[in-house]
């Protein structure tokens, strides 16, 4: 069984355990802790405004996890979306009730658009926010608060207000 809960400090080293494992050895980003200062403090980070941070639990153990950061203008980014490998797929939905959970939250504070960037190495996430009703966007569209990471080379966009703000271009 899968519990969904805001992050609290006592799941910090846990979440350390699931993402920086996936970075380094599954997708061969050569990227540490120390360079990724949100980690070392996720509630100054992303528990403020209409930000949050989750954590999917099984029998105690962090086994995925999201962000969500408030980049202002109701718009924020969705960050840190890591599920153990073990943990993966429909059969487990736990990437399933992170995406709901954020979404719910996202409603309930009055975000009107979330928005994400990715590597394009990322090939299961890119099908998995896609089924989900995002859609592919240029950087230009992105706003000049969203932080663009270094890796990220694709970029997603979810209106909660509308279903067809974000048309590819054709």
């Amino acid at each position: 069984m899968i519990q969904i809960l805001p992050f609290s400090p006592a799941h910090a080293d846990g979440v350390v355990s699931v993402i920086l494992p996936i970075q380094q050895s599954e997708f061969e980003i050569p990227i540490t802790l120390e360079a990724q200062p949100d980690l070392q403090d996720i509630a100054g980070f992303y528990q403020h405004g209409i930000g949050n941070f989750w954590v999917a639990l099984e029998a105690g153990t962090v086994v995925g996890t999201l962000a969500l950061l408030d980049i202002g203008n109701r718009q924020a980014a969705l960050r840190k979306m890591f599920v153990a490998s073990a943990r993966r797929g429909p059969e487990h939905g736990v990437a399933n009730e992170l995406l709901q959970t954020l979404l719910n939250w996202c409603r309930a504070q009055g975000v009107r658009e979330v928005l994400l960037g990715t590597t394009a190495k990322f090939l299961a996430a890119h099908r998995f926010y896609e089924k989900n009703g995002f859609h592919q966007m240029p950087k230009e569209g992105l706003p000049e608060s969203f932080p663009v990471m270094a890796v990220d080379t694709k970029f997603y966009g979810l209106s909660l207000q509308r279903a067809d703000a974000y048309p590819l271009p054709g």
